[in-house]
């Protein structure tokens, strides 16, 4: 009997972006999970199977074994450092730029900057290497909001046209890293899977060629 290939995915752009990547390794699922309530989802091949979980938590499912690989941004996994992860393709989609954004000409207080951001690791690494102390607080959504009620001064964020920012008044400032999407991969499965992975990574990292190559 093969053994099951379990693919964690999170909804939306990642999922979108990474069908036609499993496609062209011939895997294709049965269900939308825009559509559908089923949080795990059969394929064409029947030992590969998805679960669709929250995108900060592919990591960790991948990792202690709930699924043998995954697709996470590179942003979720810089929050991520210590993890246990094989990182072996970045897939080149979900492309957008972790950023400090803020009032482009507001004046910084004295003391130490409020930033708020669902990033707290990235932003503490970030603002350490600057040398500079901030009081960091953590916000899971709308962050825009924050520096326009006072609550902080900046704010990190993914940052893809900068459209939201401006329409709200603010614009991206410093740069901190560069995201894409990346397959990951648990390293115990990697052993006990090495055949059936080894060929998953290998259909993936060609698809991701042949991709630019159009």
């Amino acid at each position: 009997m093969a053994e099951t290939l379990t693919l964690a995915l999170s909804k939306g752009r990642i999922f979108k972006e990474t069908l036609p990547l499993l496609e062209a390794a011939g895997i294709v699922p049965l269900d939308d999970p825009e559509t559908s309530r089923k949080l795990i989802l059969s394929t064409n091949q029947p030992d590969v199977r998805l679960i669709i979980v929250r995108a900060s938590d592919v990591p960790t499912y991948v990792e202690y074994g709930g699924a043998d690989v995954g697709v996470a941004g590179k942003d979720v996994l810089m929050e991520h450092p210590d993890a246990e992860l094989y990182e072996p393709v970045d897939l080149q989609i979900a492309c957008c730029k972790l950023m400090t954004a803020g009032h482009k000409d507001a004046p910084l207080p004295p003391g130490r900057l409020k930033v708020a951001t669902k990033f707290v690791e990235s932003t503490r690494r970030f603002y350490a290497a600057q040398g500079q102390q901030v009081d960091i607080i953590k916000l899971y959504g709308s962050m825009e909001l924050a520096p326009l009620v006072g609550l902080a001064d900046r704010i990190v964020d993914v940052v893809d046209t900068g459209n939201t920012l401006r329409a709200n008044g603010l614009e991206p400032l410093e740069h901190i890293a560069d995201i894409s999407s990346r397959l990951v991969v648990n390293k115990a499965s990697m052993k006990t899977k090495h055949q059936r992975i080894q060929k998953f990574i290998d259909d993936i990292r060609a698809a991701v060629r042949e991709r630019e190559n159009v």
